[in-house]
């Protein structure tokens, strides 16, 4: 696991030594000679670990330590102390730093193993925090915004951008989950204490557009009656998530540029600079290489934004994530509606892996909230639209064979849940037992059962 650490040190010789360990161990290292330097950069930037020495001129290490530890995303401390100076190093344990090491270093291994633990528990902690605020906010879990093999790239690229001050351009088919990605990125991050405000500049008319970014005077234009705050100035400290920014004007797009190269901006009507201090997401089902030769999107806005790109794969792309979000939005719409189905027929769920779905996710969730609407035991063929069932591929042999399987995967995984009992699988599965003997025989799976 490896992170970015603020290293604090005012021996030049044994600062140049620590910091040759740590990135030769694949960490990113930032260095200050002195306390005050020290928390210079900690203001200014986002760190997985701080290492300090007690003792520095200007400002200590302990002071440090605490006139940071309560700031939004603050990292932990280890400290480096003189051997006859523990006493100290223990106080400084006692008001929340994580470890001390005594000078000299006993090995660089020492070193190296406080430091990986440390860093592996801010991203367990993190990681954490986000399933748990996911699940606050009503959002699935991540297991099920990255489902499917093609995902998992972007799912580690997410990972590793979230703590830093980058922006990031998502790029994808409209339904593809671009938002959550988005608020992924947010609750992974050390401003997920602060607002996520989300903004899609394609329902906003032009001419108020500006005014939702960054809010208006009174008297600004007619109807503005009273100052108001807009985007920039909600997301304070937070995430603002720019949504369809291929559809955002050109003169706009100026006045956002502006807000990246300078980070302030001006109310509609107004003259007083605030300041921005927001990380900018954005997003687009759009080629914004294609818009900018066309002259529809600006290109140093779009260097700006392009920090970062991540590409979502569309969901035809993704057709191994299918049975997991099937899963979901049952669970999910049976508890809604009051229901308690047994699952989904293998035939319906061969349906919904061999169609395109050209709305994505967002299609595949209506699909499965009208079909548990219709459903009475478990979703089957009938209950889905004519329009999915007319649009499968004729049942080739390699079809055919596709289908067995992935009926035996229902039926072993519905024995095993049940723990063997074969009463219990074949009524999650809407069938007879008699049935389910006969299938566990064409597969060979007696001795499973």
């Amino acid at each position: 696991m490896k992170g970015t650490i603020l290293l604090v040190e005012d021996d030049a010789t044994f600062r140049s030594f620590l910091q040759t360990i740590l990135e030769d161990d694949g960490h990113q290292v930032l260095c200050a000679a002195d306390g005050i330097q020290g928390l210079k950069l900690l203001r200014q930037g986002s760190f997985d670990l701080v290492i300090s020495d007690l003792k520095l001129p200007g400002k200590s290490g302990l002071e440090l330590f605490r006139e940071t530890r309560n700031d939004l995303g603050a990292p932990p401390f280890i400290f480096l102390t003189a051997f006859g100076k523990v006493d100290e190093a223990v106080a400084a344990i006692k008001e929340g730093a994580i470890d001390f090491l005594t000078k000299p270093l006993d090995s660089p291994d020492t070193l190296l193993d406080v430091v990986r633990r440390s860093i592996a528990g801010q991203v367990q902690a993190r990681e954490y925090l986000s399933l748990k605020e996911l699940e606050a906010a009503g959002l699935p879990p991540e297991e099920l915004i990255f489902a499917g093999s093609a995902m998992q790239t972007v799912r580690r690229l997410v990972h590793e951008v979230a703590d830093t001050l980058a922006n990031v351009l998502i790029f994808g088919e409209s339904g593809t989950g671009k938002e959550l990605v988005a608020r992924t990125v947010h609750l992974l991050s050390s401003r997920r204490g602060a607002p996520f405000i989300p903004l899609n500049c394609a329902a906003i008319p032009e001419n108020l557009l500006e005014s939702e970014l960054f809010g208006h005077e009174k008297g600004a234009f007619t109807g503005a009656i009273q100052p108001r705050q807009g985007k920039f100035e909600l997301a304070k400290g937070g995430t603002i998530f720019l949504d369809e920014i291929g559809e955002m004007p050109l003169p706009l797009q100026a006045k956002l540029l502006r807000v990246l190269q300078e980070r302030v901006f001006e109310r509609v009507g107004g003259s007083r600079e605030i300041k921005a201090d927001v990380r900018i997401v954005a997003a687009t089902n759009r080629n914004l290489r294609e818009e900018v030769d066309q002259r529809r999107f600006r290109e140093d806005l779009y260097y700006r934004l392009n920090v970062f790109p991540l590409h979502l794969p569309p969901l035809r792309e993704r057709r191994d994530a299918i049975p997991s979000l099937v899963g979901y939005f049952l669970k999910r719409f049976s508890g809604q509606l009051g229901k308690s189905l047994n699952g989904i027929d293998p035939q319906a769920l061969a349906a919904l892996q061999g169609y395109s779905w050209p709305g994505n996710i967002r299609e595949l969730q209506n699909v499965m909230e009208r079909a548990v609407i219709l459903s009475r035991d478990l979703v089957r063929p009938g209950t889905l639209p004519d329009e999915l069932l007319k649009q499968r591929k004729p049942e080739t042999l390699d079809s055919r064979e596709a289908l067995k399987s992935t009926e035996r995967e229902l039926i072993v995984k519905a024995v095993q849940k049940n723990g063997g009992n074969r009463r219990l699988a074949a009524a999650e599965l809407g069938i007879s037992r008699r049935s389910l003997q006969y299938k566990l025989k064409e597969y060979g799976l007696l001795e499973e059962g």
